[in-house]
């Protein structure tokens, strides 16, 4: 085939590569039907004429469960934000100059969304009227490319190298707390070990089998305690809530629990072995797949932030 001949029939394939991007960002042909609007065998058809235009298996059916190849998975890479790049290019046709449109989706766990998220979206959305933020809420560790996402927030060590990266938050420690109720009762470690005959507020990310062990450090010497106790939970706002209450002690960001350490409701303990978290990134593809609406997205979280630093 010539190649001219086949840049054409690839460039009439967009609708269906469009369906298949949706298909695997919903891990599922009905729910890519309710977002698309047509029925679930015109999904299954569209996505099997693409495999036959490019003579490829993109995705694994089952009973139960559709997820990629890796052949599905190289293309939902490099597809993904040309996609995305495309469609916000025709929402903003009719843009006036200088003016912003499109669409910009985000994720964040739950702990980052009052310091870091909330803040910032009143201020985008005043300058930005036309962009629609959608900003979801994930606690497990997903491939925020192939779900869909323009954006994520997290700490650095769940950041991949070839990602640009971008600071909002200055280094912060993960400190223990708990009530001066709760240490009027029991109490207080003095050192790591002092923990295991605490009663500690347990923390499970999704998806995983085993409790997550409180991480210590001093000088050279690193402790994963593994804490236990009568609670436990998928929600960071949940322990605090605890923890407050004389619950427990907990384990977390000095970030997200500053204004009760401020104000005395919760007490840091340990503090000689609080390690120190770089920060809070901002995340994303390279610059070549950044759309206009994230990058004043990134501007304004800096703005706000007050951290104009790059890594």
């Amino acid at each position: 085939m010539e190649p001219i001949e086949t840049a054409h029939r690839l460039q009439a394939a967009l609708p269906q590569l469009t369906t298949f991007l949706t298909v695997a960002r919903h891990k599922s042909f009905s729910g890519a039907a309710r977002e698309l609007h047509i029925s679930t065998s015109a999904v299954s058809q569209s996505v099997r004429q693409l495999e036959e235009l490019l003579q490829v298996t993109l995705l694994r059916r089952t009973t139960r469960a559709v997820a990629p190849t890796e052949a599905g998975m190289r293309l939902i890479e490099r597809a993904t934000s040309p996609i995305r790049l495309a469609l916000e290019a025709l929402m903003s046709a009719n843009d006036k100059p200088g003016e912003v449109a499109g669409r910009l989706k985000v994720c964040l766990p739950e702990a980052a969304l009052p310091f870091v998220v909330e803040p910032v979206v009143p201020v985008f959305r005043e300058r930005f009227p036309r962009v629609l933020l959608e900003v979801m809420v994930e606690n497990a560790f997903v491939d925020f490319v192939s779900a869909g996402y323009d954006a994520a927030f997290g700490l650095s060590e769940v950041i991949a190298r070839d990602m640009v990266r971008v600071r909002l938050t200055d280094p912060f420690k993960f400190v223990v707390v708990g009530s001066p109720g709760y240490f009027a009762k029991r109490g207080k470690p003095r050192k790591p070990e002092d923990l295991l005959e605490h009663e500690c507020i347990n923390f499970r990310w999704p998806e995983a089998h085993s409790l997550y062990a409180w991480e210590l450090e001093r000088g050279r010497r690193k402790w994963r305690v593994p804490v236990r106790g009568g609670i436990i939970t998928n929600s960071a706002p949940f322990c605090l809530a605890m923890a407050e209450r004389g619950m427990g002690l907990v384990y977390g960001g000095e970030l997200g629990m500053r204004d009760r350490i401020e104000d005395g409701r919760l007490v840091v303990v340990l503090d000689d072995y609080a390690p120190i978290e770089p920060g809070i990134f901002l995340y994303h593809p390279s610059r070549e797949q950044q759309s206009e609406a994230l990058r004043h997205f990134v501007t304004v979280a800096k703005e706000v932030l007050r951290h104009p630093s790059k890594k």
